[in-house]
């Protein structure tokens, strides 16, 4: 019988700055707490200071220091990246002087300790170098977490070339030399050192990841502007708010819905159910995080291209999160960083089955325009795609078609591009009187010239 493989434990780390007050300081660790667990991890401790900043080489005072390393096992010594001595006379020495009492085992000190120390900030390399030392632990910071989590969920070739290429670049200036040494390369490249081969490596990995994702993304747009003058709604909004759930509700669809963060990474398109003339096109997209990585919002462009080449954008928001603002404000930045702060939306609280009366009452009294409802209630999914579906209305015209005999084989794509309202028959061929968009009917013009 296999043995199952025992769950890495880890410590989280943060460090709350004058700026940050107690209650986003208590989220953001929180937040990084689902995020370990995400990557299936066990969170077993905390440290946490308040200081200036983050520059501090070992990010954490010297006593704090010494409280994480207690919890993993490390020595609390940041000590020196010199070799030792090989002197054997010098080796007898260090390590009688070095040689703890003898004392009797105890429970707390035959306990597995955490394997990993997660970071709530972003560090530079010489900072993980440096809590590595002092911790014995291996060393993540919020973005190679968040990197990670992303390389586990990407499913599509064109997800995962994204995530390769933002691993690769996260990874890069983090390269160290190997505990052998760094000798210098023999044959071609000579003159290199193993850490300079590798870090070519990667830029040459890098330069053909953009190559394929170029070619793929060319694709995604042709597919895109196919759909140019379709109705097109783009669920945006952060991690876990509930987007793919609402998706579900208002499609029909069995796209993916777990209570993890970044369970969907792949745009998913589908049709708003039930179908309408003209047709409704729902996308879910990647959800949004605090310090998402400039790396991964570059790479998933072409994802978050439908959030900008949408009609409507509707902001999901988990309305039972105390910090649902700050998430909010996290979503329309990085949208606005990509342009699509000028596309039309609707904000629409989610998971209000979650909320109290007072709770209900205080968010219609902040946000008077918004959508509340449970993707859950069938009522709230319902009244939603109404609103939808007016929202459209106002902006569709009516027209008169003339589909000419020698081009019956085009009535299939009027009746996608728009409604019929009525048909009769002249000389010139089948009169259609019709309701769209100005786009829509245009194209269509052009189609039957």
């Amino acid at each position: 019988m296999e043995t199952k493989a025992p769950t890495p434990r880890a410590v989280l780390v943060g460090i709350q700055t004058p700026e940050v007050d107690d209650i986003a300081h208590a989220a953001s660790l929180e937040e990084l707490g689902r995020l370990v667990k995400t990557l299936g991890y066990e969170v077993v401790g905390e440290v946490s200071q308040r200081r200036e900043g983050t520059g501090a080489g070992s990010l954490l005072g010297s006593g704090k220091l010494a409280e994480l390393a207690a919890l993993t096992g490390g020595t609390g010594e940041i000590g020196t990246m010199a070799p030792k001595s090989t002197a054997k006379a010098r080796q007898r020495f260090e390590g009688a002087a070095d040689a703890p009492a003898a004392r009797e085992p105890d429970e707390e000190a035959s306990a597995p300790k955490p394997e990993f120390v997660i970071v709530d900030h972003e560090l530079s390399p010489s900072q993980i170098r440096n809590l590595e030392r002092a911790t014995g632990a291996q060393v993540l910071d919020r973005t190679g977490v968040i990197v990670e989590i992303f390389h586990r969920h990407a499913n599509t070739r064109e997800a995962k070339l994204q995530v390769e290429m933002a691993r690769l670049k996260y990874v890069a200036p983090r390269l160290r030399e190997s505990s052998g040494g760094g000798g210098r390369q023999q044959g071609p490249g000579a003159g290199e050192t193993t850490l300079d081969l590798d870090r070519r490596k990667i830029r040459d990995r890098i330069s053909e990841l953009k190559d394929q994702l170029e070619a793929v993304q060319r694709d995604a747009d042709n597919r895109r502007s196919a759909r140019r003058d379709q109705l097109r709604v783009a669920l945006v909004g952060y991690t876990n708010a509930g987007k793919s759930s609402l998706m579900r509700a208002l499609t029909g669809s069995q796209v993916l819905v777990e209570d993890k963060l970044f369970a969907t990474l792949d745009t998913t398109v589908r049709i708003l159910q039930p179908e309408t003339r003209p047709r409704v096109l729902v996308s879910d997209t990647v959800g949004f995080i605090k310090q998402l990585p400039h790396d991964l919002v570059a790479s998933f462009r072409s994802t978050l291209a439908e959030a900008l080449e949408a009609s409507l954008l509707l902001f999901v928001v988990d309305a039972s999160d105390p910090t649902y603002e700050a998430q909010l404000e996290v979503s329309r930045s990085v949208l606005r960083e990509i342009g699509a702060d000028a596309v039309p939306s609707r904000l629409v609280l989610n998971k209000m089955d979650r909320v109290d009366d007072a709770g209900r009452a205080a968010l219609a009294e902040k946000h008077p325009d918004a959508i509340m409802l449970s993707a859950h209630a069938p009522g709230d999914v319902a009244a939603l795609r109404e609103t939808l579906i007016a929202f459209f209305e106002a902006q569709m015209e009516e027209d008169v078609l003339v589909l000419p005999y020698a081009k019956q084989g085009l009535i299939g794509e009027v009746y996608e591009s728009a409604r019929v309202l009525s048909e009769d028959y002249d000389e010139k061929g089948r009169v259609l009187k019709i309701r769209g968009l100005p786009g829509a009917i245009a194209r269509l013009r052009r189609s039957l010239a």
